[in-house]
């Protein structure tokens, strides 16, 4: 692995610089001792069967966002990935913002950025961007393009990856039943994707195998990234009477909430503790920057490989920030839990399972095939809700 020399990117990390008001290179500062801590996670990572180093320099890697890398959130989280890919591979990279979903944007702008500056991987990070991507691979053979969250490929140069955000979240449901006995919780969920309903059942199921009576109440949003609304949903869980509230947004709207309110809170994308101390509880957490330097380092090498990447604890693509509030006992009982997920020996999906009407839907001694949760459009026992149809 190429020496990160952290002085100079100390330095760095203390500026902003902004080629276009979409399009940056350098990282917040705000966010930089997390970056700093995971750059050393992955060197100590490298012992004695290190391969041999991989010249990346040559590499242009554009990731193209939503939104923007302002918060703490989804963005961010593959922003935040994307400088350490750059520091330790060598590689050129830059993000470009605010490239909505819809319309002509992201497909103008990624063409120009091929033709134009040379990139030659493209990542996307919002759901709809698969589209066009899937396109753009077939008109320019020699980029590889790489979607985040979606489900096209081709086999030979474009791939998809995410994470298997289930497994913490499994765990986050542990955590929150032994933090609030009452097991009355709530739930602000986005879209109604097999994603986002996989998150609530595993939640859902980890709470219940503290507390066999717990229930989720959950309330859609329709949105991933707007205060008000996702405000306003979690004021509604807190008029239903929840104790804890937890989150597939993309903001820290609904843990302001359950701050004023005096109740808990389970965050999404990254540890976000600083926006609501008093509330926080634990947070699912995203870190892509191996995923990002092992495409970097395969397409340099020249043995990219286009697949439907799904990484989960045991790679360190998912996992759980450190839960406050707990005693120590609940605190080793949360830690062996995402063990036992990492390692194998318990799956979050694991029968016995019953559906929100009673019925039994996976048998004791089953487990779901990633075929099953890639499709999955049914709650547990003990979701209260249902799941919009269009």
């Amino acid at each position: 692995m190429p020496f990160v020399d952290l002085r100079k990117w100390a330095e760095l990390s203390s500026l902003r610089s902004v080629i276009s008001p979409r399009i940056s290179w350098h990282p917040q500062p705000v966010r930089f001792l997390a970056l700093l801590l995971s750059v050393i996670l992955l060197a100590a990572a490298c012992g004695e069967d290190e391969p041999e180093p991989v010249d990346a320099s040559g590499i242009k890697a554009a990731w193209i966002y939503a939104g923007t890398v302002g918060d703490v959130g989804w963005n961010a989280t593959h922003d935040d990935a994307r400088i350490i890919a750059n520091d330790i591979t060598g590689a050129t990279t830059f993000s470009v913002a605010n490239i909505p979903e819809d319309g002509s944007d992201f497909e103008d702008l990624v063409r120009d950025l091929i033709v134009t500056d040379g990139v030659n991987i493209v990542f996307g990070t919002a759901f709809a961007y698969q589209n066009a991507m899937e396109k753009m691979a077939v008109d320019f053979p020699d980029v590889v393009f790489e979607h985040a969250g979606g489900f096209k490929k081709n086999g030979t140069n474009f791939g998809n990856y995410y994470g298997r955000m289930y497994e913490p979240r499994f765990a986050s449901g542990v955590a929150a039943a032994l933090a609030e006995p009452s097991g009355t919780f709530g739930y602000v969920a986005g879209f109604p994707f097999p994603e986002v309903i996989r998150g609530i059942n595993a939640f859902t199921l980890g709470a219940r195998s503290i507390n066999p009576n717990a229930t989720v109440e959950v309330v859609w949003t329709s949105s991933a990234n707007d205060l008000s609304v996702e405000a306003n949903a979690a004021s509604a869980l807190v008029d239903i009477g929840v104790d804890l509230i937890a989150v597939h947004q993309d903001t820290s709207a609904a843990g302001r909430i359950a701050q004023e309110n005096g109740l808990r809170w389970v965050g999404y994308d990254s540890d976000r503790r600083q926006d609501a101390p008093g509330a926080f509880l634990t947070a699912v957490t995203f870190d892509w920057s191996q995923r990002y330097v092992d495409v970097i380092e395969s397409v340099a090498r020249g043995d990219y490989k286009a697949e439907a990447y799904w990484g989960g604890l045991d790679d360190g693509v998912v996992g759980l920030a450190e839960a406050s509030g707990l005693s120590e006992e609940d605190l080793e009982t949360v830690a062996g839990q995402l063990e036992r997920i990492r390692n194998g020996d318990d799956g979050v999906f694991d029968g016995p399972i019953r559906d929100q009407a009673g019925v039994e839907v996976v048998a004791d001694g089953m487990r779901l095939t990633d075929d099953d949760l890639v499709t999955m459009n049914w709650f547990v026992e003990g979701v209260i809700g249902s799941i919009p149809r269009s």
